[in-house]
């Protein structure tokens, strides 16, 4: 499936990815409420795939789909090895988490920490894109910014050097992420949401589908983000 063949429908309601939460039998639950959410994995790591239990962190149920699978890494090529790998055990689409503050991936130079590195992204999602061609679509969930850094051209110019790496998605958690003094948990509530940056973006980028996170909390919040976003999780 191409870029523009691809339905924004896909991405209309997601359910986020949270570690130690999302695995297969919290998805396959899922799935018992909603037939047609997007519902993504737990953040598997490249150097799981790379040296670990590949089974274990990939199997699930057919039940599931539409499922999507959330890498963290930023080597390029074990990006690749573990898009290819989501692709053959049937996922449907491969997600890079450039959004996640918590220490323990920062030392594995990896999630929010790699909004510094926009090229680095850009090398990893063409990799991925590489790796699994046109038949299912690599997507990235970021923050708006890290720590002080809070000016609208360093998304920008993050989103616009990713898109051009053959990004599908946008998915836009729209605060802010500090790397010191909070924990994961305090960043995903302390740091101010701005859903007018993730706005701005849409307008700025009216052809490439973006997906709002953070504070969605009710149907009205999403009916309302869905006025102007292509999707919300």
């Amino acid at each position: 499936m191409t870029q523009s063949t691809l339905s924004n429908e896909r991405w209309r309601l997601s359910v986020a990815p949270m570690m130690d939460w999302t695995d297969r039998h919290c998805r396959f639950f899922h799935r018992l409420i909603t037939q047609n959410t997007l519902l993504y994995t737990e953040m598997v790591t490249t150097g799981a795939l790379t040296h670990g239990d590949v089974t274990r962190h990939l199997r699930f149920n057919r039940e599931e789909h539409p499922v999507a699978l959330q890498l963290g890494g930023s080597d390029p090529a074990d990006l690749a090895l573990g898009a290819k790998l989501g692709q053959e055990w049937g996922y449907d689409e491969i997600n890079l988490n450039c959004g996640c503050p918590s220490e323990r991936v920062q030392k594995g130079a990896f999630g929010a920490c790699l909004m510094r590195e926009a090229a680095l992204v850009a090398d990893g999602v063409k990799a991925m894109r590489d790796a699994v061609g046109n038949a299912i679509p690599v997507t990235v969930k970021h923050r708006i910014g890290i720590d002080q850094i809070d000016h609208y051209e360093f998304v920008h110019e993050f989103v616009d050097t990713v898109a051009q790496a053959g990004c599908s998605v946008f998915i836009v958690h729209a605060r802010n992420a500090w790397l010191q003094g909070l924990s994961p948990k305090e960043n995903r509530e302390i740091p101010p949401l701005r859903y007018d940056v993730a706005r701005r973006l849409k307008e700025d980028f009216p052809d490439m589908p973006v997906v709002l996170n953070g504070g969605l909390r009710t149907a009205e919040d999403c009916l309302s983000s869905l006025a102007w976003a292509d999707g919300v999780m």
